[in-house]
């Protein structure tokens, strides 16, 4: 299956389904998903700032687009912090490319998780979903010899979706891996 295919899918499949369940009247009103945000927070390159190129190169390789580094907002001395710092990275994918993840997260990464029970169904209240990641390693694009140490992210999936109902049936059908209850 290639990206256009889930693409594809969405405007055949997922989009009737949810017209049907929600009641929606117009295409337009179902939700989308609008972007996919990693991002990991690097405390410790404060210490070595070679960390921070680490997460860049390992985070451009995840997703196919260059990862940028944020940077701290204030000086906090007691973690040894000075204001603009980078104290982490972060992609946005949009388009093409988030389908390609997303297809690539569902289908790949999330399967080699070790004791893989489905991930917690709990959205923001608006519909959106962050899904936490102990270990970069899930990614078949990462060389486990070279990893010097396993780094957590976060990945959050943005939708259209007014409601956590609608936001939960739309990542559901793109084949998000939630838990029964």
């Amino acid at each position: 299956m290639n990206t256009a295919s889930l693409k594809q899918d969405y405007r055949e499949r997922i989009v009737p389904i949810l017209m049907k369940e929600f009641g929606y009247s117009s295409v337009m009103q179902t939700p989308k998903l609008e972007k996919i945000v990693l991002n990991q927070g690097l405390g410790m390159a404060v210490a070595d700032k070679k960390i921070i190129e680490v997460a860049i190169n390992e985070m451009t390789t995840i997703t196919g687009q260059k990862a940028v580094a944020t940077l701290s907002k204030k000086d906090i001395s007691n973690f040894k912090l000075r204001k603009k710092m980078p104290i982490g990275v972060r992609v946005t994918l949009r388009g093409e490319r988030m389908y390609e993840f997303l297809e690539r997260l569902v289908r790949v990464a999330l399967p080699r998780v070790r004791d893989f029970k489905g991930i917690e169904n709990k959205l923001d209240g608006r519909g959106n979903y962050t899904l936490g990641i102990q270990e970069q390693i899930i990614f078949p694009e990462i060389n486990i010899d070279g990893i010097t140490r396993l780094l957590g992210m976060n990945i959050t999936f943005v939708t259209t979706a007014a409601t956590d109902e609608e936001g939960f049936a739309l990542l559901k059908e793109f084949g998000l891996p939630f838990k029964k209850n």
